[in-house]
């Protein structure tokens, strides 16, 4: 059963909030007004809608400077309210969009407040008309928080989707700057996404993009298809989003962008996820705590250009680390939770074994570039410290237009994954001697019962720098699993890269395994 926001997401988005107060403070009432005349100019209320006028909206608003996002309209309080305050507004049965209509699909516009005090406008797309959905407080149940003044329109920060129809499930949220999230059947929230991420981790600071205005198809019924369009804004470029949600047992999501840039952009990243690793066998920095683990995601996968599988476990390092996996025209990539056995993380609240994978396949061809990796030191659980993305090696050209296209899966496992044994266990600890550590890795797959396979497989490790000793391996055809063991000695460095593969006579039995490790 899906879960309701958390705590943790809301703190995650804080980010955003800060940013847009930063854009926010002293901007002029009369300049929300103005970009929103230029979408009205292009994308009339009661007009015909097309998917091209969105990309024209964002063209013509990557010719003006980015008008600066505004919240004076906010009643008092509003942007200071408390987490289980704002938590309490919830849109009132009358206020779904497409509610008892069979659709299989209804939309439940999401308040302002809290961190997400940006303005977001929605409209639907019915009959092929633009149809604008306006702000009513009637349709809201304020809880604990004083209703707006009557007559104000506030707008909306996003929205939620339910889908389903004799037991529908809240199955994607999309809220605060470009995030989003999703999740498969039987799952709980966990991953967000991001549409666009600009230059994450660098000391000149991170640029957030931000949708100013989505627009909603209404669904054929029975057709399970809901397709949403999103108009972003940023300083240094505009877009055209849209995005196909198709949930079930496996949940996708299709996304088509057509950026406009206002400035060069050197640091971009297409196909972004971000989530939470705090602790678990293979990284315990600082731990104490009853749960062996804490994390709702276990690794980054990759499948390469030319094929190769790879698999890079998580951490939470002492200091911020950036890892950069070059390929080109890569066939997939993603953060994934692995661990699927709740004894893993003795956890009866936040159930970490439902949270999705998060797999992204390229559309198209993308060219040279990397799998971004950044972890980020954490000493709370509640934070998302781990980010991932595709960063294109050439930058994207002040005033040029790019397209960019991938499907997005939301799942309990990658649909494309390797005919390989793949890394279901990593655990690290002190070693033998001095500054050497240990690390095991367990290898499952349907081949590893196959008595002559095992006795042909052999383990192959190098540290770069460092040295391997007390490699170690055991079969157990009975789990369908393989062992390794070794010991790393870095000498006198400071970080080791490793690699570990299972190979019988010269083809890889296994996906590869990477891992870096910091003294």
């Amino acid at each position: 059963m899906s879960k309701s926001l958390n705590r943790r997401r809301f703190l995650s988005a804080a980010a955003t909030g800060l940013v847009a107060q930063r854009l926010m403070s002293g901007a002029p009432a009369q300049a929300q007004s103005s970009w929103a005349g230029l979408v009205q100019s292009v994308i009339a209320e009661g007009q015909r809608f097309e998917a091209s006028l969105v990309v024209e909206a964002a063209r013509m608003l990557s010719r003006r400077p980015m008008v600066p996002l505004t919240a004076t309209d906010l009643p008092e309080g509003y942007a200071t309210l408390p987490y289980d305050q704002y938590v309490g507004i919830r849109a009132q049965p009358g206020g779904l969009i497409w509610a008892g209509e069979n659709r299989g699909f209804t939309i439940e516009p999401t308040h302002r407040g809290y961190v997400f005090s940006a303005p977001v406008s929605l409209f639907t797309i019915e009959d092929d008309m633009v149809r604008r959905v306006a702000f009513d407080r009637g349709k809201f149940d304020y809880g604990r928080v004083n209703p707006p003044p009557a007559g104000v329109d506030l707008q909306f920060s996003g929205f939620r989707v339910a889908t389903g129809l004799e037991r529908p499930f809240e199955v994607a949220i999309f809220q605060g700057a470009t995030f989003f999230r999703s999740l498969a059947r039987g799952q709980n929230f966990g991953a967000l996404a991001r549409a666009l991420i600009l230059r994450p981790g660098e000391t000149r600071g991170e640029e957030i993009p931000f949708f100013r205005a989505y627009w909603i198809e209404r669904p054929s019924p029975a057709s399970g298809v809901l397709i949403i369009h999103g108009l972003l804004d940023s300083e240094s470029v505009t877009g055209a989003v849209r995005m196909t949600l198709r949930p079930g047992d496996l949940t996708f999501i299709d996304v088509e962008m057509t950026l406009f840039a206002r400035a060069n952009l050197d640091h971009v990243g297409f196909g972004c996820t971000m989530g939470t690793f705090f602790a678990g066998p293979q990284s315990r920095r600082t731990f104490d705590d009853v749960r062996p683990s804490i994390h709702e995601l276990s690794g980054v996968q990759m499948q390469s250009g030319t094929g190769e599988w790879i698999y890079r476990p998580l951490s939470n390092p002492t200091n911020l680390q950036v890892s950069s996996f070059q390929d080109s025209n890569p066939r997939g990539f993603g953060l994934v939770q692995r661990e699927r056995d709740p004894n893993a993380f003795i956890d009866d609240d936040q159930r970490f074994e439902l949270r999705p994978s998060v797999w992204m396949e390229p559309l198209g061809e993308w060219g040279q570039g990397s799998v971004q990796l950044i972890e980020i030191p954490t000493e709370s659980e509640q934070n998302d410290n781990i980010i991932a993305y595709w960063r294109p090696r050439q930058p994207i050209a002040a005033g040029s237009e790019t397209t960019v296209a991938y499907r997005q899966a939301w799942c309990w496992q990658p649909p494309d994954r390797p005919a390989l044994a793949v890394a279901t266990r990593s655990r690290q600890g002190r070693g033998s001697q001095g500054r050497r550590r240990r690390f095991i890795v367990d290898f499952t797959g349907e081949r590893l019962n196959d008595a002559g396979l095992i006795a042909a497989t052999r383990a192959v490790v190098t540290a770069t720098p460092g040295a391997v000793h007390n490699l170690r391996v055991w079969p157990f055809p009975e789990r369908r699993t393989m062992r390794v063991a070794f010991e790393v000695d870095p000498g006198n460095e400071n970080l080791s890269e490793l690699r570990l593969v299972l190979d019988a006579g010269g083809q890889a039995v296994s996906e590869t395994w990477l891992n870096r490790w910091t003294w």
